[in-house]
């Protein structure tokens, strides 16, 4: 088979706010950078953030960047690294002054400062009074967020190669990474990229979930390439379910509505949360929420003609404040959900929405691994930033606004780096002639004709699976079904076959190709459940419903080969104050 190469100092692969913010970062510094993305840059799933990005800038209420980290910790139920968590929320008000200066349109405040919304999980005076801490653009951030990065990105020259789907990693011997093999989707050529540093940025995984509010581009591509090269994966336990996603459908609706002043109901009209959160209501975490609607609904107060969700009430807010404010929820609601939030509640329900693992990396992006020297030990050339990765500053469960504020921190960080490693690593190493083998051979596996199975549905139970035994609750039982069950999806895909076999625009490969990398993560994911006895954040056991910190502060590691599970301990240090101790995480 023909490869196309091509050679540059970085290559990026993801076009979200993540892998926009590093390669602005490099090509600002004259270096040569490629991006490559599946999707146009700004069809990526960071185009979707609708609340917005969480920074203490005090333009509301009196806020402080201590207070943000102390909400954050507790958020991730101790499970988050307080180093980066420090790093994270000291840097969150520079990032956003840069997005300012750069031109995001947020919206205002009427003395023309950014206006911030209150967001769950944010208090004053370490739990305090609610914060008002997450900046916003209207209920669109998200988009205005890629389109300033991809804007300043096309004047500082970054070289784009839109609609390319990165297969594998390129290795040496040494375990060098010294770029990746890509597919172009419009002609079905294959290309390797050659690079001294190469940084992952390819989002999350949450179409491994049968509803999830993540689009259908969400599939895990550089999670499935990191454990393909031995590498692995931390904390995959630990998925969010967003307490507000449409019923079925799994569209959005932002926890910026209960900002806002929404508030949820149940089929007598009453506001539960009281029951489950008294001081914070509404705006508690989002895995107390998630837990909160799943009993309510198994209570048999659920709404609808089934009791299977429950309803957001905005109406009280006003049609001017709901224009102002919400106006892309009030389209999704009136499209998805045939409901006027102006008019009446729209009904909500748990939608898993955000990946708290990934690939393991440190302060400055890149990827660690356990090797000779201690838990954390470099992968020359590797990097990883945004919801791929695993810093980790989310630990058990993500605050909202926090993901925004993730991929700006730690994609402007991987940038830094990389132009640092590219400065002491000026010459290229050799690429062994064998590297773009193992891409070679997964392309050449679907182009047999003979086979009896199919890639969609594999897909949907793959997916029926992990949204079975994996849910907002887990228990042993249903996690080793899951498992048992997932297994013979696996044995099943190696008799399926596509029946394209055509190489322009040949989608049918890309979905097959997907598939792979998810039904990895499924895998890991189920694993590091079944391992993990207690409950911490969205990690719900039925059969161990406390939080075991004698056993389980630590992370888990999960490697592809044997299902290998490793772990390493939480970093409960931060950079320069004081550590934040365990204690009983109530709202």
């Amino acid at each position: 088979m023909k490869l196309n190469h091509r050679r540059f100092d970085a290559v990026i692969v993801g076009g979200g706010g993540a892998g926009l913010r590093a390669a602005l970062e490099l090509a600002r510094s004259e270096f040569k950078v490629a991006v490559l993305s599946k999707v146009f840059p700004t069809r990526s799933h960071t185009v979707s953030a609708q609340g917005g990005i969480t920074a203490a800038l005090a333009n509301v209420d009196e806020d402080h960047w201590h207070w943000h980290m102390y909400d954050t910790v507790k958020g991730s139920d101790y499970l988050g690294d307080q180093d980066a968590i420090e790093f994270m929320c000291r840097n969150a008000a520079a990032v956003v002054y840069e997005l300012e200066h750069m031109g995001l349109p947020f919206s205002r405040l009427p003395d023309g400062r950014i206006y911030q919304r209150p967001f769950g999980g944010q208090s004053k005076h370490y739990g305090g009074e609610q914060a008002v801490r997450t900046c916003a653009a209207a209920d669109r951030t998200g988009h205005a967020l890629l389109h300033t990065l991809y804007q300043q990105n096309i004047a500082a020259r970054t070289q784009f190669f839109d609609e390319f789907f990165a297969l594998d990693l390129l290795r040496d011997d040494e375990g060098y990474i010294l770029g990746v093999v890509a597919l172009e989707i419009a002609t079905g050529e294959v290309w390797v990229f050659e690079a001294r540093a190469t940084l992952l940025a390819t989002g999350g995984a949450g179409r491994v979930y049968r509803h999830s509010t993540n689009a259908l581009i969400n599939s895990g591509d550089g999670l499935g390439m990191v454990l393909r090269a031995g590498l692995p994966l931390e904390d995959m336990e630990f998925w969010q379910f967003h307490p507000t996603g449409i019923p079925e459908v799994g569209v959005l609706m932002t926890e910026g509505c209960r900002g806002e002043g929404g508030y949820l109901i149940n089929r007598a009209g009453e506001r539960f949360m009281a029951r489950y959160a008294p001081h914070a209501l509404d705006l508690a975490s989002r895995d107390v929420v998630a837990r909160a609607i799943a009993q309510e609904i198994a209570a048999g107060r659920g709404c609808g003609p089934h009791g299977d969700h429950v309803l957001l009430k905005l109406d009280h807010l006003g049609a001017q404040v709901i224009q102002e404010r919400l106006p892309g929820i009030r389209e999704l609601a009136i499209r998805f959900a045939g409901v006027d939030p102006v008019h009446a509640p729209v009904p909500v329900t748990p939608t898993v929405h955000y990946m708290m693992g990934g690939i393991p990396t440190n302060l400055h992006a890149q990827v660690v691994v356990p090797e000779r020297y201690g838990p954390e030990e470099p992968v020359p050339g590797l990097y990883a930033a945004g919801e791929c990765a695993c810093v980790s500053v989310h630990g058990a469960n993500r605050l909202g606004g926090n993901s925004l504020l993730d991929l700006l921190v730690f994609g402007r960080a991987a940038g830094q780096h990389m132009r640092e490693y590219l400065h002491d690593n000026p010459y290229p190493r050799p690429l062994p002639k064998s590297a773009a083998e193992p891409a070679l051979e997964r392309l050449t596996r679907w182009e047999r004709d003979r086979g009896d199975e199919r890639v969609a549905p594999l897909r949907a139970e793959m997916q029926q699976i992990v949204q079975t035994h994996c849910g907002v609750y887990r228990h042993a039982e249903g996690l080793h079904q899951g498992l048992a069950r997932l297994s013979e999806v696996e044995a099943r895909l190696e008799r399926a076959r596509i029946d394209d076999r055509s190489r322009v625009f040949n989608t049918a490969r890309i979905e097959a190709l997907e598939l792979e990398n998810l039904l990895a993560i499924a895998r890991a994911t189920l694993v590091s459940a079944a391992a993990r006895t207690e409950s911490r954040g969205a990690h719900a056991r039925e059969d161990y419903p406390a939080r075991d910190d004698d056993r389980w502060l630590r992370h888990t590691l999960y490697y592809r080969e044997g299902d290998r599970l490793d772990y390493k301990p939480v970093r409960l240090q931060p950079l320069t104050v004081e550590p934040f101790q365990p204690k009983e995480r109530v709202y």
